[in-house]
């Protein structure tokens, strides 16, 4: 990392450094803090959140989800001693698996607004570790898609399967063919239901008026790769645009994840959404009950993926007409589920 810049974070609308440290790893549990001592953690920024005085001085309340609860006692609960010995506070913690709030007080209004601003960083490079739960859906799983991408599978499998790595497992499955707006880590019922009401709030602010408040037209038709090397592919997908051949469906789907950016709830990863409907990936190949669901989770997998060589397949199938479908609704959709119809099932919806 170049310490002359270093990377930014962003919480509660305003911009903190990231500083280089030197970490100390544990088997079992990882302990991570960005403040070297009370100094460089002094922070008076309190108007990001609220501070309240009380007879005894002042304190600081934050919802915390409680798998993150962890991170903050740290290993033997050295974590949590340090951050009330530095900034001389108390910190109150509900007990494990029980969601509650987490209480900052001390006699220094500075003391305590230095400890929630050292939990808030904390807290956000460990959210960022975390495996997306959800994820903002198109779904294109419609009947005549799905017929047609089973006759793509199997045009595929018989003139392209004596190409290296190409196989049946590769492709996805079709009862879970999407679009992926962006994703998100929603660690308890309150930060599904925040999202739920945001997606509501999104369809009043601007959805509706972009749409006209009627179903979007689109064509899904072509495949194309990611990464650099046809040769050596790891997702190859389908290409989705406007049958009216205008940007509405582009629009609708930055500005959500615009919103949600916004809002907290999820990262920005790209300055547009990238609009594409996975039809093979060789992470399906590695594991059968991998989550066949989204290609650009801004997370790289541990995992050594047995690229295919998707050339013959780019020539043969490049104009692939996988069909037309009607976008009504964008999904919450739920990770590692299914519904009845087979698709992923939907925690909330606009």
């Amino acid at each position: 990392m170049d310490v002359l810049r270093p990377p930014l974070i962003r919480i509660g609308g305003r911009v903190y450094r990231k500083n280089l440290i030197q970490e100390q790893a544990f088997p079992h549990e990882e302990e991570e803090d960005f403040c070297a001592g009370p100094a460089e953690c002094a922070d008076e920024a309190g108007d990001a959140f609220v501070v309240e005085e009380t007879e005894r001085g002042f304190q600081c309340r934050l919802e915390v989800p409680s798998p993150l609860y962890k991170y903050i006692i740290g290993k033997k609960g050295e974590t949590k001693k340090r951050l009330e010995t530095e900034t001389r506070t108390s910190i109150s913690i509900p007990k494990p698996g029980v969601e509650g709030e987490i209480v900052i007080t001390g006699q220094q209004r500075s003391g305590v607004v230095s400890a929630r601003t050292r939990i808030d960083v904390l807290l956000d490079s460990f959210r960022k570790k975390q495996p997306f739960t959800h994820f903002l859906s198109f779904a294109l799983n419609q009947p005549a898609i799905q017929e047609r991408f089973l006759q793509f599978k199997e045009q595929v499998l018989e003139k392209c399967s004596k190409d290296h790595g190409v196989s049946s497992s590769l492709f996805q499955n079709p009862a879970k063919l999407h679009l992926t707006l962006g994703t998100l880590v929603l660690l308890n019922e309150q930060e599904i239901q925040k999202a739920c009401d945001l997606l509501q709030r999104c369809k009043e602010d601007f959805v509706d008026q972009i749409t006209g408040g009627q179903p979007l037209t689109v064509e899904v038709a072509g495949v194309e790769y990611m990464n650099d090397d046809p040769a050596m592919t790891d997702v190859l997908y389908a290409k989705v645009h406007m049958k009216d051949g205008s940007d509405r469906l582009q629009m609708v789907a930055d500005q959500l994840v615009e919103r949600f950016v916004a809002s907290g709830l999820m990262l920005k990863e790209w300055d547009r959404v990238k609009l594409h409907a996975t039809v093979m990936n060789t992470l399906f190949r590695k594991d059968p009950t991998e989550e066949r669901n989204n290609t650009m989770t801004g997370k790289s997998s541990f995992k050594e993926r047995e690229s295919f060589n998707g050339q013959n397949i780019l020539k043969l199938f490049e104009n692939f007409y996988f069909g037309e479908v009607q976008l009504d609704s964008v999904r919450l959709s739920q990770r590692f589920s299914s519904d009845a119809s087979g698709y992923y099932a939907t925690s909330g919806q606009l």
